[in-house]
């Protein structure tokens, strides 16, 4: 990416991308630009660096935040009418550690409401639209960030991936999104939704700016105990461009999401990925993991049950919409839950309350935890025999806009693909693997063991350069 120099000036680089947020406007990527204060960092850095002072590895880059980030810059709402008009009191820490080395936010990006959702379609300021093509969704929760990147605005766009929500997004848009290893990145400052699966993560345009970004938001941190030392670092180059090779791999791809449910277009671009991983060296096999057929299920159980709990706090009391006219505490909380929430936060919170209910928590709540322990301890063993794994992202590619309107069975079975390494744990990146026969963009998926963040990295920069 490109960075602010003396002859190459940070205002110049954030003017060119608020420009190009504009010129895109009809996208409805962006929930709020921040223009005025974006030109004005821009102007200190240059400041800075005709001083001849330091200045950090993504100098004057524009960046684009989802807005469940909090930030001082302009409100976070989670694209909810519940936080419309919240203001945050904190920084998150990954938003900190890229503007520390130089990065300026340069606007908010649209996502499902509370990142409930796969699509931007929940969301309270509308549907953002497809990169490659405006009648289809860009995916989600992270939407606006994935076609942020994918449109040229930004060289790189944060996101929160629960169960998919950058990979599937970045699957549909045609670039890089990568999900962490679980507490490799502070969620401290991001508005939670499941907070056993959270993760931070980046959308690129390609792979070495994906790794550069996430080495820099990787490591421990104080204000959030599930994060774990630094074990990340940036990748050496590799490819065509790049001086050293990754170490030749065992990867397995999982064969069990290579057929039914699975468009053949996204198989073919998927196999097309694997037979370049083959000309590259590596040894690649065929793996069976049949247990994975019950991830959806459990995903759906565990993480329901955390949303309930992590939105109750927003009450129409404390902060957010309070709705008007309420004459008891009582109906403050229903009314302005009922008109805070978008249909698809109410839904997941009945059902979270319901598998946590009594009569129904051992049945439901309690197996399914105990259905990702087996997930886990599967992922435990094909790893004691091959290094990585490979499947597609999402079984299709970009949908209509409305296509699942009514069909919520439907839209969940989306995610089918990417909630077992959440489940897990596990780092997993998308990489644009080919497109469709009309031109859709179709992503594979790269998944590691705990802590191999930086080999996934590395191996999606040598594939990048491979045609």
């Amino acid at each position: 990416m490109k960075t602010a120099n003396k002859t190459t000036a940070a205002v110049s680089l954030v003017r060119e991308a608020l420009d190009k947020a504009e010129k895109f406007g009809e996208y409805n990527i962006f929930t709020s630009l921040n223009a005025e204060a974006a030109l004005k960092r821009a102007a200190e850095l240059d400041a800075r660096i005709a001083a001849g002072e330091e200045v950090g590895r993504l100098a004057g880059v524009p960046y684009a935040l989802k807005d469940n980030f909090q930030s001082h810059d302009g409100n976070t709402t989670a694209s909810a009418k519940m936080l419309e008009n919240y203001l945050a009191p904190v920084t998150a820490t990954a938003v900190k550690r890229v503007e520390d080395e130089g990065a300026i936010c340069i606007g908010r990006t649209n996502l499902d409401a509370f990142a409930h959702g796969a699509s931007t379609e929940n969301s309270y300021f509308g549907v953002t639209l497809n990169s490659r093509d405006k009648t289809r969704v860009a995916g989600g929760s992270s939407g606006g960030s994935a076609v942020a990147a994918a449109l040229d605005i930004v060289p790189f766009a944060l996101g929160s991936d629960t169960g998919g929500s950058i990979r599937q997004p970045a699957s549909f848009n045609g670039v890089y999104g990568m999900k962490p290893t679980f507490g490799a990145v502070s969620r401290y400052g991001v508005v939670a939704m499941a907070s056993s699966t959270d993760t931070i993560g980046c959308l690129a345009r390609t792979a070495g700016d994906t790794a550069l970004v996430m080495s820099i938001m990787a490591g421990k941190d104080e204000k959030d105990h599930t994060t774990l030392d630094d074990f990340m670092g940036e990748p050496v180059a590799t490819g065509k461009s790049g001086s050293k090779a990754a170490d030749k791999l065992k990867i397995g791809v999982i064969k069990d999401f290579m057929g039914e449910g699975v468009e053949p277009e996204v198989v073919k671009a998927t196999e097309s990925y694997v037979k370049k991983l083959e000309q590259a060296g590596h040894t690649v096999q065929e793996v069976s993991m049949p247990i994975l057929k019950y991830a959806l299920a459990v995903y759906y159980i565990v993480t329901q049950a955390e949303i309930a709990s992590n939105l109750s706090r927003h009450d129409g009391v404390r902060y957010g919409y309070r709705a008007k006219g309420a004459k008891s505490l009582g109906e403050i909380y229903n009314k302005s839950r009922d008109g805070g929430f978008m249909p698809e936060n109410k839904r997941r919170i009945m059902t979270g309350n319901f598998v946590l209910s009594s009569g129904f928590f051992d049945a439901y709540y309690l197996k399914a935890q105990k259905v990702r322990t087996l997930i886990i301890g599967a992922y435990n063993e094909v790893f004691r025999d091959y290094d990585l794994l490979v499947c597609p992202v999402a079984p299709t590619p970009a949908f209509k806009i409305g296509e699942n309107d009514g069909d919520v069975l439907k839209a969940y079975m989306g995610d089918i693909l990417t909630v077992p390494p959440s489940l897990a744990g596990l780092p997993a990146i998308a990489v644009p693997a080919g497109e469709t026969s009309t031109g859709l963009s179709v992503g594979a998926q790269l998944i590691g063991p705990r802590r191999s963040d930086r080999r996934l990295m590395q191996l999606a920069m040598e594939m990048e350069g491979v045609k």
